[in-house]
């Protein structure tokens, strides 16, 4: 069953570190199945303020199992630090529902 990572991102400060936690988180989260579904800013808010300036990464992996994989990894765990003191995040995890039966 698939599971989704959602991020809400409000980035404050744009540096060197944020950089390269980007590029090298992208490239864990393929090892381990991942893809990007969405990762910017919205291309136009509709209603609410809620998510007005601020990054939507919405990551879609094979299993939970591999999401946890890339997240609680030793990899992405070495890279984290990159992001520190450049704003706030708020990440979740969702499991898609299983098929419907006919």
């Amino acid at each position: 069953m698939a599971a989704y990572m959602v991020a809400v991102c409000e980035i404050t400060k744009l540096t060197e570190g944020m950089k390269i936690y980007s590029q090298k988180s992208a490239e864990i989260c393929r090892k381990h199945g991942g893809k990007y579904l969405v990762r910017g800013l919205a291309a136009e808010d509709l209603e609410g303020e809620l998510l007005k300036g601020k990054y939507v990464i919405i990551s879609e992996f094979p299993t939970m199992a591999d999401l946890q994989a890339f997240i609680k990894g030793e990899e992405y765990q070495a890279i984290k630090h990159h992001r520190e003191g450049t704003g706030t995040y708020h990440i979740s995890f969702f499991e898609s529902p299983p098929p419907a039966m006919t």
